[in-house]
């Protein structure tokens, strides 16, 4: 049988969506359905139960699925160790991430290693943060990027970057004239907030009452694009990882007011499932991921430190 044939199907299982695994091997739906049902009439048994929603697989269809798992990632790592005797990046690497994450750094990282790795592949799906750690550790994606990471028993951790938080809020807001804010600035003012089950916001209300602030919660969402939406209409503050907001930045429908001390960071981290050797396609990418935010990290201070020094040479003896 053919290992693509495999590969959809196992997709499928995984996704437990036809049309999701189609989009994943540029196909159309009724292309991975027709390959599904090629598999069931060679093997003649149903792998699936379609009588359930979602459907499920059929006891035939475990066993199957776990075998052909197997077998398709022994596939493609001989493939990628081949492809790579001659140091050429040609691989794939499947990378689940949360939502504002990719938004804001994956999509460059993505094309920046396609660019430098032209024959590799690089598929990148979004998913809220308990899912990531569900695909990466159950071995259904390769690596996952998450804030705030924690890492288990089956769950490795690797450093990335931290980004700063601010204040972000629309530019009819007094704060948005204001060159920085204290914490202490922020009692009693109503902000849109994350919503309490989320790691960010745990440790946003734990910052703020270390410092003695208390604030009107307006509204609360569980992503970061519906909260610059509810910021941008001027229902309230909020306190958000400044590059999730450079576009609206760029923009002008949002205004970013850096927090004194850098008294608040969101970590990010690269995770991957503990005790998997990692392709080599997918160890490029880690450190392409890496050194990139260090080189941003590199360039950041510097242009920090010159504008200490200008302010100083400027400022009254």
């Amino acid at each position: 049988m053919h290992i693509r044939s495999l590969k959809v199907f196992c997709d499928v299982a995984a996704r437990r969506s036809f049309s999701r695994a189609a989009g994943e091997n540029g196909m159309s739906q009724s292309g991975a359905s027709q390959i599904v049902h090629q598999l069931e009439e060679y093997l003649r048994v149903k792998l699936f139960d379609r009588s359930k929603r979602p459907f499920v697989l059929t006891p035939e269809g475990e066993v199957y699925y776990h075998g052909s798992r197997k077998l398709v990632k022994r596939f493609y790592a001989l493939e990628d160790q081949v492809r790579t005797l001659h140091d050429e990046v040609a691989g794939r690497v499947s990378v689940a991430s949360i939502y504002s994450v990719g938004l804001s750094h994956i999509n460059q990282n993505v094309q920046q290693f396609l660019a430098q790795h032209p024959k590799s592949n690089v598929a990148v799906e979004y998913q809220h943060p308990d899912r990531v750690y569900e695909l990466v550790g159950a071995d259904q994606v390769d690596l996952g990027l998450v804030s705030y990471p924690k890492s288990s028993r089956t769950i490795e951790v690797l450093p990335w970057r931290e980004e700063e938080m601010v204040l972000a809020c629309a530019p009819e807001r007094s704060y948005a004239t204001c060159s920085n804010i204290r914490l202490e600035d922020l009692d009693g003012q109503t902000i849109v907030a994350f919503v309490p089950p989320l790691r960010i916001r745990r440790e946003i209300d734990r910052v703020l009452h270390s410092h003695g602030v208390e604030v009107k919660v307006a509204m609360e969402f569980d992503n970061t694009e519906t909260i610059k939406r509810a910021v941008e209409i001027n229902s309230g503050i909020s306190l958000l990882p400044e590059p999730t907001i450079h576009r609206e930045v760029m923009a002008g429908t949002l205004v970013a007011v850096p927090i004194e001390s850098n008294a608040l960071v969101r970590p990010l981290g690269i995770i991957h499932r503990r005790g998997k050797m990692l392709s080599p396609t997918a160890r490029r990418f880690v450190q392409l991921l890496q050194t990139t935010a260090h080189e941003e990290e590199r360039v950041n201070g510097h242009e920090a430190e010159s504008l200490y020094q200008a302010i100083t040479e400027i400022a009254p003896k």
